[in-house]
């Protein structure tokens, strides 16, 4: 879909797939992976913001990513509000750079090849023709042996409007013959989400 579109849901209040919080397979990885080396993590189609604040929580320099002016706004916002003295002490720190910038994942240069990229459900929500653009993107901004890590919303409905279809074996014909999947499994969801994400654990092959 084009950017006025979402910007349009937006504006309209119609960001039905914004729950108020981060992605429950997100927050559940960044806890199981303490280890993990911080680094840089680019978090496009952000909306407003949930999952970079929570990579930012666990001390990336997290950065996100929307076509829509209005979501970015959002993101602003949000983040404004979580580090005021008022926000509880456990949600307020973000140890290292957030930030957000209004850009077309499939289109733009990157501003920074990113350590991580992480997507809640982006795949889904663009055109089906698009898909091999995606690809592209993912590795055009991902440094080689970046680490990739996506909640794969699993739907079989087809439908004029997002979230299109997607389905595990797509997901491994496309990333395969440019990623290794360290692992993947089926995450903790939103109540409406549970038993449709599955989450993949990617890193990009070296060049």
């Amino acid at each position: 879909m084009s950017g006025d579109y979402w910007e349009e849901q937006y504006r309209a209040g119609n960001a039905h797939w914004d729950k108020g919080a981060p992605s429950p397979g997100l927050v559940d990885f960044l806890a199981a992976h303490p280890e993990l080396p911080r680094g840089s993590v680019g978090v496009p189609g952000c909306g407003a913001g949930h999952d970079v604040r929570e990579w930012a929580r666990a001390g990336f320099a997290a950065s996100g990513f929307d076509i829509a002016p209005t979501a970015i706004r959002l993101c602003r916002q949000k983040t404004k509000a979580a580090l005021r003295p008022a926000a509880p002490a456990s949600r307020r720190p973000f140890p290292l750079e957030i930030s957000f910038q209004v850009a077309d994942f499939l289109r733009d240069r990157p501003p920074r090849k990113f350590d991580w990229l992480f997507e809640h459900t982006l795949f889904c929500a663009i055109q089906p023709l698009e898909r091999d653009e995606y690809v592209r993107a993912v590795l055009r901004w991902l440094k080689p042996n970046g680490h990739y890590l996506a909640v794969n919303y699993m739907i079989v409905e087809e439908g004029a409007r997002p979230p299109f279809p997607a389905t595990r074996g797509e997901l491994l014909r496309r990333f395969t013959p440019h990623f290794e999947v360290i692992s993947e499994w089926m995450p903790r969801s939103y109540p409406n989400r549970t038993g449709r994400e599955r989450m993949f654990w990617w890193r990009r092959k070296p060049r």
